[in-house]
């Protein structure tokens, strides 16, 4: 499935991965990161990292994001937008949000990885390449 978004679905995607970001609790980093995952049916969810003292309970907001979504029943994904107004370059997700998302979403999954001054978009199968769960398939 090749993923064709709008002009105006991008921006609505990226402007809640902005929002999401001010809901981050970064006591700890002060790095804060918010997302926004668009479903197949167009419903979006967003998520924001939410750290923990005990850092290995920290959890990203991609994976905020994908969480909520399938608490709400919904498991097959077109994108995601990553947005940090932190840091110095565009960011992407981490391995484990990275698996996480390969979990529900082929490697046609759109990343829109952002910060202040600029964005990047890349397919995930270039993020996370020769992914088991997808190859095996073939």
């Amino acid at each position: 499935m090749s993923t064709k978004l709008t002009s105006a679905q991008k921006e609505q995607l990226m402007s809640r991965a902005r929002e999401a970001a001010e809901h981050s609790y970064s006591p700890y980093s002060h790095f804060r990161v918010g997302a926004a995952l668009r479903c197949v049916d167009g419903d979006i969810f967003t998520g924001a990292n939410v750290e923990n003292r005990s850092y290995g309970l920290t959890n990203c907001a991609e994976r905020s994001a994908v969480f909520a979504a399938v608490s709400s029943g919904k498991t097959a994904f077109e994108a995601i937008a990553v947005y940090s107004p932190d840091s110095e370059y565009p960011i992407p997700p981490c391995g484990s949000c990275r698996q996480v998302l390969s979990e529900f979403a082929g490697g046609e999954l759109m990343v829109i990885m952002m910060n202040r001054r600029a964005k990047i978009e890349k397919k995930l199968s270039e993020l996370l390449p020769f992914d088991s769960l997808h190859e095996l398939k073939r």
